[in-house]
């Protein structure tokens, strides 16, 4: 009798075993090199992933920390480090697990076949937003940057038609359809984005280095297996795919 008890709790114990999966919400600055990476992972680890998306900052419900503050559950979150930070302030985030894996430019993005502009120096970034007919940004981290910092700097808050959209995608998407003729974004969304080509980078006077970081969330209960993802994801063998996704590796080593 007591072997028959052992064996029907072992049965209800192993779905649930074998159901377990890390459970990630990243933003899309470091999406491209995570989308090519996550397969090996899960080959060479044996755990699977599933993978939820989110802006680093902003107002919303799909912003990363409205999801875990209404109880989407999550063991890590990938997102800038600035979004990071704000949730490292609200105790969302495990003390100390905290790892850069990553940093990129701000680029400029046209329609695939479209006239390039030139936006290599301020004067000419200045000329190539107050002419276009629309100009998409996200309101994650990169557009409230532009939209706060650098139009009112330069002086042309008044005179960029800026549309915000919740996440870079949209942004890409708007110039592939016709919709707005630039859009300011991470370069490492801009090279994945169809539709779309990059134009180049903006001035190191205006620009924004952006570091996407992962963490693993506060109470997570997959602890181990997000840890082996960060330390994955933050490693050498990840640098290649990282790097070829326009972005420049800064993992542990």
């Amino acid at each position: 009798m007591a072997m028959k008890r052992w064996l029907i709790l072992l049965a209800t114990m192993l779905p649930m075993h074998a159901s377990a999966q890390v459970k990630v919400i990243i933003s899309g600055g470091f999406s491209a090199a995570y989308e090519q990476l996550l397969p090996e992972f899960e080959r060479t680890s044996g755990l699977k992933v599933e993978t939820g998306s989110g802006a680093s900052q902003g107002s919303g419900p799909q912003t990363i920390g409205a999801q875990l503050a209404r109880g989407v559950p999550a063991d890590v979150v990938i997102m800038s480090r600035e979004g990071l930070t704000e949730l490292i302030a609200a105790k969302r985030i495990a003390a100390g697990s905290d790892v850069d894996l990553a940093q990129v430019p701000i680029g400029v993005a046209v329609r695939a076949g479209a006239a390039k502009p030139d936006v290599s120096s301020v004067e000419a970034f200045k000329r190539a937003v107050t002419s276009a007919r629309t100009v998409a940004v996200p309101q994650s981290t990169s557009g409230i940057f532009l939209v706060k910092e650098v139009f009112p700097r330069l002086g042309i808050a008044d005179k960029v038609n800026v549309k915000m959209t919740p996440r870079g995608s949209g942004s890409t998407a708007m110039v592939a359809a016709g919709e707005a003729d630039l859009a300011v974004l991470p370069v490492s969304e801009i090279l994945h984005s169809p539709g779309v080509e990059l134009a180049g980078t903006i001035h190191p006077d205006i620009q924004l280095i952006q570091v996407f970081s992962a963490a693993i969330v506060a109470g997570s209960k997959q602890s181990d297996g997000a840890r082996r993802l960060i330390e994955f994801l933050a490693s050498e063998r990840a640098s290649a795919v990282i790097r070829k996704t326009g972005m420049e590796p800064l993992g542990r080593r």
